[in-house]
């Protein structure tokens, strides 16, 4: 009996023992299903710091259509080596070798290697492109120091002022579809801020293309001041530079400049032969000058008033033709009448020529009472 009551003591201590340890094993398992948010991956924000920051030098290209940031691999290897706190962020790996971060960004496809499109010199160049502006894939995507070119294959954060920009263009383009409900002040601003700007623009053009022409008839020297506001690849940083980049061309044979030069005078002695007289361009003026002042001057208003007005003109034309072909007093109606009796008679063959001119003569006989009358 004892050892019983011992045994059915031990089984209501281990029960109570379960039923402790049963809210421990719930939450353990509520707390299992709890993850944590995964984290972003640490070369991902390696790979933003090293973009955003202005140390790393870089240019953009075309690649398949797109256009691109990329970066050699020369400068990011002297990038690493003078700013090592970048590689701070990413912990355990902050002492690997350039080689290496580079071969762990193309193998997470945040950087893909590039290779220029163009491999040999191009005619009147001595030496390649060091930043070409159109690359392609490369087939090996391993990285090289010497000739690598590598492009960045992840959007770059948007900065407030593009956020601004993606409202306030929408915004624009509204503002120009609605320009010829304008004031005439605020078209007047308009016209000649435009105008301003385009031309400051051709002349800029022309300007560079002068210096550029006289230079290289001169000196043989590729020489272009200011930025090249038509090339594509350009970034807004490149089109405040004034400086103009190192000549890497060899010098031109004095026979082609020579000849460059005749035909450039030719041009433009023929130009000035056939240019328009005084009064063609004072027409032309003229000409441009009205259709500038009806697009200045037109307003819903006007247009409003003009198709009344034009509706007014039709309504009273129309009346007018109506009336002047009616006949006005009793004699015409009959006068008008009788020759449509007596045409109807002729036409159906019914009257001889004597009773159709006895007819005629009644009829003018009206008509010379009605005039007295």
């Amino acid at each position: 009996m004892a050892g019983k009551g011992a045994k059915a003591t031990s089984a209501k201590a281990a029960e109570k023992e379960k039923g402790k340890k049963a809210p421990a094993s719930r939450s353990s398992r509520a707390g299992s299903q709890e993850q944590p948010a995964p984290k972003k991956d640490v070369y991902q924000l390696f790979a933003e710091k090293v973009r955003d920051n202005k140390q790393l030098e870089s240019r953009w290209a075309i690649m398949q259509e797109t256009r691109v940031e990329y970066f050699r691999g020369k400068d990011f290897t002297t990038f690493i080596k003078t700013h090592p706190e970048v590689g701070e962020i990413l912990g355990p790996d902050k002492y690997m070798e350039a080689e290496e971060i580079v071969n762990t960004l193309l193998s997470k496809n945040l950087v893909i290697r590039c290779d220029r499109v163009w491999k040999t010199v191009r005619p009147g160049k001595k030496k390649l492109s060091s930043w070409p502006a159109h690359l392609e894939i490369h087939q090996e995507q391993v990285f090289t120091e010497n000739d690598g070119f590598y492009a960045w294959m992840f959007l770059k954060r948007r900065t407030l002022w593009q956020t601004i920009l993606s409202f306030v263009w929408p915004l624009f383009a509204l503002a120009v579809c609605l320009f010829p409900v304008y004031p005439y002040q605020c078209k007047i601003v308009v016209l000649y801020s435009c105008a301003g700007a385009l031309l400051f623009i051709v002349s800029l053009l022309l300007l560079r293309a002068a210096i550029f022409g006289i230079l290289w008839v001169l000196l043989g020297k590729r020489v272009w001041f200011f930025p090249n506001i038509n090339a594509e690849e350009t970034t807004f940083r490149e089109l405040l530079r004034f400086w103009p980049e190192k000549d890497e061309g060899e010098r031109p044979k004095w026979t082609s400049r020579l000849f460059y030069a005749t035909v450039t005078v030719l041009v433009i002695l023929l130009l000035r032969h056939h240019a328009p007289d005084e009064a063609a361009r004072a027409r032309y003026q003229k000409k441009v000058s009205n259709i500038i002042d009806d697009v200045l001057e037109w307003s819903p208003k006007l247009a409003l008033s003009g198709m009344m007005d034009k509706h007014a003109e039709d309504n009273a034309t129309e009346t007018g033709s109506y009336n002047s072909h009616a006949p006005t007093t009793t004699e015409e109606k009959t006068i008008a009448a009788a020759k449509d009796v007596d045409a109807d008679e002729i036409q159906d063959g019914g009257v001889d020529a004597d009773e159709s001119q006895d007819r005629a003569d009644y009829a003018d006989d009206m008509r010379t009472r009605s005039s007295e009358a």
